[in-house]
């Protein structure tokens, strides 16, 4: 049996990285920036190069899908991995890779007076002797999430050399814009048949979140009455004094510099007026949807008490929902995560349940109807500088979801419907 493909791991990487796939939030193109597309037409010819089936591009939501075909004579439900091609907002021109093999655990000079130090990156000695990728300090790496496209094609490569390891039905998608919340949005799933899939974002080895924020964004305009203040008595509304007084309504303690974990928040983006007019953008955030609905009731009654202290239609507000966490859906689903933890176990990985505080693309697939937990990538230090991987970190995740999809042959007819518990 033919072991897995480091060199092709770390080539297919260092060759992804250069691509520039930012995406830009103020742009309406689908995806966003060409440089997404550039990629995901190469990423295609790897995977008619690795022999997949069904293989397609969709220029309605701009996400690529390919099968791998089934090698077992049992019945078992397809599944699912995903990955997305856009890197988050930073320098991602000229991106030149820097492959240090044998890392020896010492301070690597970067550009622009950067050095990636052990001292200040205590992680980095869990890596000590291994190949290690980084950016050259003017750039970020992209290892979000091109470390988990590289893992993807590497246990692709390894399943299709290696034709006796029985597995079901493993379908891939690589989809864009993931960094600014678009792209899963419009993901046709049809396109996508399979009963639970894993994205590949972030984390340590080890890892699985099934949890991340509900997420919604307010903005909360107050109008005022502007009066000399010398004739003000009875007649000035003072529209900055209504956003301070709104503000002073949240709870003080449930902002982000005092939240971890579990816990969610309230967080004030901008307070910007003044007597005539002020306005506040905020965001609100909690893993709970019972307290996320509340958080949510809790703007809307401060703006209907200021209404009613103030004046009908001094205060408007505009709210929406941004992304829900999959943690409901998955809940109903134990199996989907009971799987992972017991691939992990086979390998020797400490299983690790973690809160995911941010949202990755399983929030839009789950609230679709596929229940989507994420993995890890095996990364660090996302979008900035100081971002690095190993080949051995994505070589291990292509290992890992090997075991994902022989653990699902074997345990397929034999779900474990135990449920889940919450890990602190």
């Amino acid at each position: 049996m033919t072991k897995i493909d480091q060199s092709y791991i770390q080539d297919k990487f260092v060759e992804y990285c250069k691509v520039n796939t930012r995406s830009d939030e103020q742009s309406t193109a689908v995806p966003t920036t060409p440089g997404q597309v550039d990629l995901l037409k190469i990423i295609e010819k790897e995977l008619e190069k690795l022999g997949l089936k069904d293989i397609s591009f969709s220029e309605e939501d701009s996400y690529l899908v390919g099968k791998l075909s089934s090698t077992t004579n049992k019945e078992v439900t397809p599944i699912g991995f995903v990955a997305h091609v856009d890197t988050a907002d930073f320098n991602s021109e000229n991106i030149r890779p820097q492959v240090h093999k044998n890392y020896d655990g010492k301070d690597i000079s970067l550009k622009e007076g950067r050095i990636l130090s052990t001292s200040e990156f205590p992680s980095l000695n869990k890596h000590i002797g291994e190949t290690l990728i980084t950016a050259d300090g003017s750039t970020l790496l992209g290892a979000d999430d091109k470390a988990g496209i590289a893992g993807l094609l590497g246990m692709l490569k390894f399943l299709k050399e290696n034709s006796s390891i029985e597995h079901g039905d493993v379908w891939v998608a690589f989809g864009p814009d993931e960094e600014i919340g678009k792209g899963a949005a419009r993901f046709n799933v049809k396109r996508f048949p399979v009963e639970f899939a894993y994205t590949l974002d972030n984390g340590d080895p080890g890892d699985i979140a099934f949890e991340t924020f509900n997420a919604a964004a307010a903005t909360v305009d107050f109008h005022g009455t502007v009066v000399h203040p010398g004739e003000a008595y009875g007649l000035m509304v003072n529209a900055a004094l209504m956003a301070s007084e709104f503000i002073q309504g949240l709870p003080a303690s449930e902002v982000p510099e005092n939240s971890r974990d579990f816990d969610g928040y309230f967080m004030i983006l901008s307070n910007i007026g003044n007597v005539d007019h002020a306005e506040i953008q905020l965001i609100i955030r909690d893993f709970d949807t019972n307290s996320f609905e509340q958080k949510k009731k809790l703007v809307t009654g401060l703006v209907g008490k200021l209404n009613q202290k103030y004046g009908l239609n001094r205060v408007s507000l505009k709210m929406h929902d941004q992304y829900r966490s999959p943690g409901d859906l998955i809940k109903q689903h134990p199996y989907v995560v009971n799987l992972v933890l017991h691939a992990y176990k086979t390998l020797g990985l400490k299983p690790k349940v973690i809160p995911f505080r941010g949202g990755t693309d399983g929030d839009f697939i789950s609230e679709k109807g596929i229940p989507t937990p994420n993995l890890f990538n095996g990364g660090a230090n996302f979008h900035g500088p100081y971002e690095y991987v190993t080949t051995e970190s994505m070589a291990l995740l292509a290992k890992t979801l090997v075991e994902i999809a022989k653990q699902h042959v074997l345990l397929n007819n034999h779900r474990d419907e135990s449920p889940l518990k919450r890990k602190y």
